[in-house]
């Protein structure tokens, strides 16, 4: 990134604390594999020689821009998000780089990749810069925490015309408090249930028409019989996606599979 810099004496130090960042890298990533991340302390500069503010143009300038010399890999790390989707929500598209230990705290990982997340904007900007002080503060970092290995994303039919969704953490027996706190916090910060709850709705009005044929054939057992199935083949896929929690809820509704749904 700092290849192209004209200026001789904002180079020269930039040059200097290429070993800060790198030691600076390498701590993030102790501290990510083992819970740890609010344990880096926050700071406005780099090896005392580097502001925070310089360090940023780092990577707005450096990086970010198209043609810049770290732009490749900041494209790279845009493509990693798998099916382009943001692995925040798990729902909205990928347009941004998010920085998982905000760059106006933490200058020196401004451009480390292990701390670039890519995001969709809504959960970049939910996020916002917020310092971490315990481990039950630290955001989910998706290249570090799996939580995918057990189920903890519920819903339940709000029985009532139109029909609702609302949805909810349970987490795990086996997780320990930190593991809790961090999935509920996630859950919270990013508006997770409004999203799902949202996708939930225009779900429903995609599939009413064939819930009602289905209802007419063979009547509420037939129903849940098909949503129970729906949920078995999302959970496959995801098993904490919000359309596995969906098609759960609406299998488990008496109400909803009699036509409540309708």
């Amino acid at each position: 990134c700092i290849s192209r810099v004209r200026s001789m004496q904002l180079k020269a130090r930039l040059e200097a604390v290429k070993h800060d960042v790198v030691v600076a890298a390498d701590e993030y990533e102790v501290a990510a594999v083992t819970a740890q991340l609010h344990s880096i302390v926050s700071t406005d500069n780099v090896g005392a020689l580097v502001t925070q503010e310089e360090m940023t143009k780092v990577y707005t300038d450096r990086m970010v821009k198209k043609g810049a010399p770290g732009r490749p890999i900041y494209d790279e790390l845009l493509a990693s998000a798998p099916h382009d989707r943001c692995p925040l929500c798990g729902q909205r598209v990928v347009s941004t780089l998010d920085h998982h230990l905000p760059k106006t705290c933490f200058p020196a990982l401004v451009v480390t990749p292990i701390n670039l997340v890519p995001a969709c904007a809504d959960c970049n900007k939910l996020k916002l810069d917020a310092v971490p002080q315990a481990a039950e503060e630290v955001m989910l970092h998706p290249y570090f925490d799996e939580v995918d290995d057990a189920r903890w994303l519920y819903a339940e039919v709000i029985e009532k015309t139109p029909a609702g969704v609302r949805f909810y953490v349970v987490p795990h027996p086996s997780w320990d408090d930190v593991a809790r706190a961090r999935v509920e916090k996630h859950f919270s910060v990013l508006k997770l249930a409004a999203l799902y709850s949202a996708q939930a709705a225009q779900e429903l009005v995609s599939i009413r028409y064939y819930l009602s044929q289905l209802h007419d054939a063979g009547g509420a057992g037939v129903v849940r019989e098909h949503l129970q199935e729906m949920a078995e083949s999302t959970a496959h896929a995801h098993r904490n996606a919000w359309r596995t929690a969906t098609y759960d809820a609406f299998a488990e509704s008496a109400w909803f599979c009699n036509r409540g749904f309708a």
